[in-house]
């Protein structure tokens, strides 16, 4: 069986939460081959981001073409994009993918709080959001894309994830073009150490995508190994920690 190839556009978390770390970690528990094209290097721990240093534009198409040319490329996850030329830029490049899923989480803050994409990239997202199979935005992300109209407009697929919600459970939402798919809810589990749960979904579901598995599958395998990650959370660090890693968790999802 072939290696599901997964390239992963997003940026670097130095504690190992969230970012690249954790979308490596994913797709390599799920069994793919992850490559990735850095988009920015974070200073950054479990109570926030101090400092920031973005990846010249032209560096990031280069880490994709490298990858792409050579290896290829069965399915894409793209998370924190750093700016609106870089977002531009790669949208222009993965237009061109035939065939290939692309999951999109428009991250804009990171769990701590802090500020991880300006209005300009904000405004960029759209460029991206038009040619992805699949945007994960939470809710708050949400009503700053215009609300689940975006899967209307951009004729996509849109996962409204509830962890910002209220009450004891989390809902996710698939929406289509054609309006609502499927509804999952789940009791909420009470950890703080939840950094990196929107990396680690999306990059769980482009695994499946890259895998084979259509969109409800994908989705669902990647909820599972989500809450198995935080029921795992070794509570690292004095603020919002790390998941831990389901190290079994390919041989019986």
């Amino acid at each position: 069986m072939k290696v599901a190839r997964i390239l992963i556009i997003a940026g670097s978390d130095s504690g190992g939460g969230a970012g690249i770390q954790a979308d490596v970690r994913t797709v390599t528990l799920l069994g793919g081959h992850a490559m990735t094209a850095i988009t920015a290097i974070t200073a950054q721990n479990t109570l926030g981001v101090q400092a920031v240093h973005l990846v010249p534009t032209e560096l990031v198409l280069a880490q994709m073409e490298s990858v792409i040319g050579d290896i290829g490329v069965d399915a894409v996850k793209i998370g924190m994009i750093g700016s609106a030329q870089t977002a531009a830029a790669v949208a222009e490049r993965l237009a061109v993918l035939e065939g290939v899923p692309i999951v999109f989480d428009p991250v804009m803050v990171a769990t701590s709080g802090s500020a991880l994409a300006d209005e300009a990239t904000v405004a960029a997202f759209e460029k991206l959001m038009a040619f992805a199979t699949l945007v994960t935005p939470n809710l708050p992300e949400l009503e700053a894309l215009g609300g689940e109209e975006v899967a209307i407009r951009f004729a996509t697929h849109v996962l409204a994830k509830g962890g910002h919600g209220e009450g004891p459970m989390l809902t996710d939402r698939l929406i289509g073009p054609r309006g609502a798919i499927k509804v999952w809810s789940n009791a909420r589990i009470d950890t703080p150490h939840t950094h990196g749960t929107g990396c680690t979904l999306a990059s769980a579901i482009a695994t499946g995508l890259g895998q084979g598995m259509d969109m409800v599958d994908a989705i669902e395998r990647a909820r599972k190994y989500v809450r198995e990650a935080l029921s795992l959370a070794p509570g690292l660090g004095h603020g919002h920690g790390p998941m831990g890693a389901p190290l079994e968790f390919h041989a019986h999802a």
